[in-house]
């Protein structure tokens, strides 16, 4: 018997667990693998429970790798993956990650083994995607950090796990307090109107649609694609049940001292924001966007491809190429300010006013390019320059 491995993740482990119950009841030969890392710092070691649908078959522990209890998750996940595999007894193996694992690493981690993943899937309570969003306490003093190193926030990590996955599990209680309502559902959709949803109930019946989606294959690389900001499929406008997305683009800089002094009124303005821009200062630095939690993260990824002479198009992937397509502008290429924000209650004028203003004026824009690269480098301290 094959082996396949489906990733199961989220911060919202009542529904984590849940979904991972419905996996082992409805697929048969399945197994459940999870690694609790919860008392990791207190003990040095992280505890390994391998499960079916009757109960639990094994325990385990593994000790901490560098003072890290997701390396030692790593580290001890792909030898029990190849210890299913080679018994030919298992169908699927479920990993059921904890709280602040990200799928992501994960799901790398399994493919470069060679082992076949063929679901990453995110469970979710729709009541609960607003609190963690607007979270921006810090994993450690939740006491959910993955390492003493850890400087993730509840905010970024539940963005990343809820996005990188092409399944969500939704998990609904009725009589959940607070129950979800319909502004719940519209910023789920909103938030990734690529993903399937799939519905999940507590009750005994098996979940079929779930028990396809675990069995029906994974594109690690298509995920990673999907998540770079360079070629991310970001959200269209949208407006439901008071939440709204707003999409803005732009093919002038931003001037950086202007950006810089509304970072913090754009940040505040959305539960979340992401996106891909352009400083007049650094017009061959292509910068990411990514603020949740009230937390903003801008960073480099690289160069705008107009940048790159015409020989090093052919080592492009060609996802990037044709997400450069889609922003071309015939002087500037794919430079572009191209920036998302979904929220309750969002001020579409008020946001497009302030970003508006963060913009060159008409006569910094005719000064031209050398001009540009004089600017104040405000952002040299945020990027590390």
């Amino acid at each position: 018997m094959s082996l396949s491995v489906a990733l199961v993740g989220g911060l919202h482990s009542e529904a984590r667990r849940t979904t991972v119950d419905r996996l082992l009841a409805a697929v048969p030969g399945s197994v459940a693998l999870h690694h609790d890392l919860a008392t990791a710092p207190e003990t040095g070691t992280v505890a390994r429970t391998v499960r079916d649908a009757t109960g639990v078959l094994s325990t385990g522990e593994t000790p901490l790798v560098n003072d890290c209890a997701c390396c030692a998750l790593r580290e001890d996940l792909v030898p029990e993956l190849r210890r299913l595999a080679d018994s030919g007894l298992t169908r699927l193996a479920v990993v059921d990650l904890w709280d602040s694992v990200e799928p992501r690493a994960m799901a790398e981690v399994v493919v470069a083994a060679g082992l076949r993943l063929t679901s990453v899937i995110t469970a979710v309570d729709p009541a609960l995607v607003l609190p963690c969003l607007g979270n921006g306490d810090d994993l450690a003093d939740v006491g959910l950090a993955a390492a003493a190193t850890d400087r993730r926030t509840v905010a970024d990590t539940w963005a990343r796990q809820l996005e990188y996955a092409p399944v969500l599990a939704v998990v609904e209680d009725p009589e959940g307090d607070p129950a979800a309502d319909d502004a719940d559902r519209a910023l789920l959709a909103q938030l990734h109107p690529t993903a399937r949803q799939i519905p999940v109930t507590s009750a005994a019946t098996p979940c079929t649609e779930l028990a396809a989606a675990a069995l029906a294959g994974f594109d690690v690389e298509a995920a990673a694609a999907a998540q770079h900001p360079a070629c991310a499929l970001l959200p269209q406008d949208a407006d439901d049940s008071g939440v709204t997305t707003f999409v803005w683009h732009h093919t002038r800089p931003f001037h950086p001292e202007r950006l810089y002094a509304a970072l913090e009124e754009l940040t505040c303005a959305a539960a979340r924001s992401r996106g891909r821009f352009w400083l007049a200062d650094k017009p061959d630095v292509l910068l990411h966007w990514d603020a949740a939690g009230g937390a903003l993260c801008v960073e480099s990824v690289g160069p705008w491809l107009v940048s790159l002479p015409d020989a090093a198009w052919e080592m492009i992937p060609p996802v990037r190429r044709a997400a450069a397509a889609m922003d071309w502008h015939p002087e500037h290429g794919d430079r572009c300010q191209h920036l998302v924000f979904t929220s309750p209650g969002l001020d579409r004028e008020g946001l497009a006013e302030v970003l508006d203003s963060c913009l060159l004026t008409d006569a910094e824009y005719a000064a031209g390019r050398e001009a540009w690269k004089q600017l104040p480098p405000a952002f040299d301290s945020l990027l590390e320059v």
